[in-house]
């Protein structure tokens, strides 16, 4: 059986229920978003279930750990990876499931907490084009 071929069970985190099992031909990792019957959940936990079998353990299926969530708008490519919000924030959380501890919820455009990073600080980023 192929890696992208295996069941792979979307359970929701709040309120704890499954969605379904569906076969994804991508393998979604914590910050990627998943489109499943016309709604938007964002990826928080991937976990793996093997099973032993003839003396070897094989991969049986893929749980994915998502909640509810809208696509950011503002996305930053930070040394090779997406990142929500305006990077060169100082307090901007570099991660793709939060944009920061200030405000979470964005947007960063006129946000009154926005404080910039000095270029020594600043790693290799771009914005992601609108």
């Amino acid at each position: 059986m192929e890696p992208d071929s295996l069941p792979t069970e979307v359970i929701l985190t709040k309120p704890s229920q499954s969605l379904g099992k569906v076969h994804l031909d991508w393998n979604p990792q914590p910050g990627h978003y998943l489109d499943l019957e016309g709604k938007t959940y964002a990826v928080l936990e991937r976990r793996h279930r093997y099973q032993l079998k003839s003396g070897r353990y094989r991969l049986q299926n893929i749980a994915l750990y998502v909640q509810s969530a809208q696509r950011p708008i503002e996305k930053s490519l930070v040394e090779g990876r997406w990142v929500i919000g305006e990077a060169s924030c100082r307090f901007n959380a570099k991660s793709e499931l939060i944009r920061c501890a200030v405000n979470p919820e964005g947007p960063c455009a006129g946000c009154r907490f926005f404080e910039p990073l000095s270029e020594s600080e600043f790693p290799e980023t771009r914005s992601l084009p609108s």
